[in-house]
C-alpha cells in the first residue's frame, strides 16, 4: 500500500477545512495576532471557505479555488493591505497553532513549514512593518 505523499492525501478535504477553521478561530482568540485579525471582516466564515478551497488545491487536491474564482494569484487580493514581516509572522503563527490544534503530525508540520513560509512571504508587500518606519505609516 502506498503511503500518502501530499498534504491533501494526509489530511483530506475535511481535514483541510478543519485546519482552516482552526486557523481563523485562533485568529479570533489570540491577542498576539490582533493586528492580523483587524484586517479581516467581522464574519470570518467566507474567508474560512476561500482559504480552505485554496489550500485544498495547493496541498494537492482538486483545484476548487481556481474553478470558482479563476486564477490562484494570492498577491493581487492582498495588494490593498500593508503586509510586512510582522503580519506575515502572525499568519504563520496562527497556521502553526492550527496545525497543532488539529493534531497534524510532526512530519506533516515539517513538510509544510517551508512552503507555508513561502506563501506568506510572497503575500508580504512591505519590507518593513509600519511601526519600523514612520514614513511608511503615511504611505499605508
Amino acid at each position: 500500500m502506498n503511503q500518502p505523499s501530499t498534504p491533501y492525501q494526509i489530511l483530506g478535504e475535511d481535514g483541510i477545512r478543519q485546519l482552516t477553521s482552526a486557523f481563523y478561530d485562533l485568529m479570533d482568540e489570540l491577542p498576539e495576532v490582533a493586528e492580523l485579525r483587524a484586517l479581516h471582516a467581522r464574519d470570518l466564515a467566507p474567508m474560512k471557505t476561500k482559504l480552505a478551497e485554496y489550500l485544498i488545491g495547493w496541498m494537492g487536491g482538486p483545484p476548487l479555488y481556481a474553478q470558482k474564482y479563476g486564477g490562484v494569484c494570492m498577491t493581487e487580493p492582498h495588494a490593498p493591505y500593508a503586509i510586512g514581516p510582522a503580519l506575515r509572522d502572525q499568519w504563520l503563527f496562527c497556521m502553526e497553532r492550527a496545525l497543532e490544534r488539529t493534531g497534524a503530525s510532526e512530519e506533516l508540520r515539517e513538510m509544510l513549514k517551508v512552503p507555508l513560509f513561502r506563501i506568506a512571504d510572497a503575500i508580504r508587500n512591505r519590507d518593513k512593518d509600519p511601526g519600523d518606519n514612520p514614513d511608511l505609516i503615511a504611505s499605508v
